[in-house]
């Protein structure tokens, strides 16, 4: 996975990341068990976190273009990795979906 493309398509608005999506599908159950800030480390900060009760956040990286780029007009949900992370802040799911939590 070509990391520096990822972490400079914030939102999914370049279409950079889903370069990756063959390979991040491949990829996606060995972060399994891994911190929030490893995952910070190699995916760059959250598109959008979201706490869901005291035990459970999601991070959310945009494979495709959202709401949050400029000129872009959504008529659908962007696909998105979702990353839930448990009360200890480690990786309990690795989900590529257009869905919400």
């Amino acid at each position: 996975m070509n990391m520096e493309n990822w972490k400079a398509d914030h939102y999914g608005c370049k279409g950079l990341r889903m370069q990756d999506l063959e390979e991040l599908e491949r990829l996606k159950n060995t972060f399994l068990g891994v911190d929030n800030q490893a995952l910070i480390k190699t995916f760059g900060r959250p598109d959008r976190v979201e706490l869901v009760d005291k035990s459970q956040t999601f991070f959310f990286y945009f494979l495709e273009p959202s709401n949050a780029c400029e000129g872009v007009e959504i008529e659908k949900e962007p696909l998105r990795v979702l990353f839930r992370l448990n009360a200890i802040s480690k990786v309990s799911e690795v989900t590529i979906t257009t869905l919400n939590p």
